[in-house]
């Protein structure tokens, strides 16, 4: 019977936790801005108010 000692140094479990940090943002911010796009096809822009009237 073999035994398999296996384990993860910290400087690649660091390095792991980093992309799936990186990867949950990424993917947070991807649909983020999908959701903003798809939100802009739907609504209206405000409309501009003239600041300076014509004197």
């Amino acid at each position: 019977m073999q035994y398999f000692l296996l384990y993860i140094d910290p400087g690649s479990g660091s390095y792991l936790v980093q992309v799936i940090a990186a990867a949950v943002v990424g993917v947070a911010v991807f649909f983020k801005n999908i959701k903003t796009y798809i939100r802009s096809i739907f609504t209206r822009s405000p409309k501009k108010t003239n600041d300076n009237p014509p004197a």
